[in-house]
């Protein structure tokens, strides 16, 4: 793995709006919404919204400093204690909640992602709410040569989170080429899989996966709250057989126990997505998520790929900051003598 080095040019192509006006004159130059609606010759209620969409397309970002010098210290602590070349931990929010833990640390990842990344970059992204936020901040100057990889399936009804739509969005940002992963999420044998892989145009994929400069990933944590099971990719009684088999992790819908193995359930053989320890060669692996609960999960990721760029949040970072006291040392992953992508039968 190499430290993916930053830049600090960040391109807005509507720097001259009529929102960007109302926002500087609001935010800067302290003017009331009633004087800006009269010096820019609009209505109070043309500024609030104009305000109200500057700040999520973010571009107003507040911060509160009072805890910027406890994230940066959490920062610090998680390189360490992680081996990570960066971990940038955003201040938790009020209540909580997965919406607002999503928004927080996706806003970061899409500003981090914004300045990382250079010209002739191969890209794979997993996808999920965190990663679907962070496109709201991620703001790139157009990069030559870019090659944008989704690395696995897809799902039929699509609610809060769209992958393909999430690829797309940030290949055609950054002006790059994309690569769709045109298949479900989950199929119904191995075979299936294979016929897919080797039939249907989707070795493309894998062997870009086998040479990636840069991975976008996150993961969620398995209990009756989880991703999977709310959205309804796996039914109760396939969460409980999960968890009997040791599992606290999802990473790109691989279940993982602690110790960051896939655990013998038969959806770890049906899934549609580049195999971890194919991801774990990477280049540069960016791993985005947060929240006190899916500290062991973030660590049976980090266990099981690596990490480069950690980005999460700081009730997370102390969670992880008291399990690298009780636990042992996490070892750099081994390297995969042989990539195998398409599954034995």
């Amino acid at each position: 793995m190499v430290k993916l080095k930053r830049g600090t040019h960040t391109a807005y192509s509507e720097a001259s709006s009529l929102r960007l006006r109302a926002a500087w004159l609001y935010y800067n130059e302290g003017l009331t919404q009633k004087d800006v609606a009269e010096q820019l010759g609009i209505s109070r209620t043309t500024v609030i919204r104009l305000l109200d969409e500057a700040m999520k397309r973010s571009e107003v970002q507040i911060w509160i400093n009072d805890s910027i010098g406890d994230c940066v210290e959490l920062s610090v602590k998680l390189e360490r204690a992680y081996r990570l070349d960066e971990a940038i931990v955003v201040p938790a929010p009020v209540h909580g909640d997965v919406a607002s833990l999503a928004k927080n640390v996706g806003l970061a990842l899409g500003q981090f992602l914004s300045e990382a990344i250079p010209d002739d970059y191969t890209i794979g992204v997993g996808w999920g709410r965190t990663m679907t936020a962070s496109l709201s901040s991620f703001r790139p100057p157009r990069r030559a040569n870019c090659k944008v990889v989704s690395l696995l399936g897809g799902i039929v009804a699509v609610h809060q989170t769209n992958p393909i739509d999430y690829t797309w969005r940030l290949a055609n940002q950054l002006g790059a080429e994309c690569y769709m992963f045109l298949a479900p999420l989950l199929v119904d044998s191995v075979e299936t899989k294979r016929n897919l892989i080797e039939k249907c145009g989707l070795d493309t994929i894998y062997r870009l996966a086998e040479n990636l400069d840069l991975a976008i990933v996150s993961c969620g944590d398995i209990g009756p709250h989880s991703t999977s099971l709310s959205e309804g990719w796996i039914s109760k009684a396939e969460l409980q057989e999960l968890i009997d088999a040791g599992c606290v992790c999802d990473t790109m819908f691989n279940f993982l126990d602690r110790d960051g193995n896939s655990v013998d359930h038969s959806i770890n053989r049906r899934v549609m997505s580049v195999d971890l320890d194919t991801l774990k060669e990477a280049k540069h692996i960016v791993l985005s998520s947060g929240g006190a609960h899916r500290a062991v999960a973030i660590r049976a990721t980090i266990k099981r790929i690596g990490c480069n760029t950690l980005i999460t949040d700081e009730s997370a970072a102390r969670a992880l900051l008291e399990l690298a006291e009780t636990s042992p040392p996490i070892q750099p992953p081994a390297s995969s003598p042989q990539r195998r992508q398409v599954p034995e039968r």
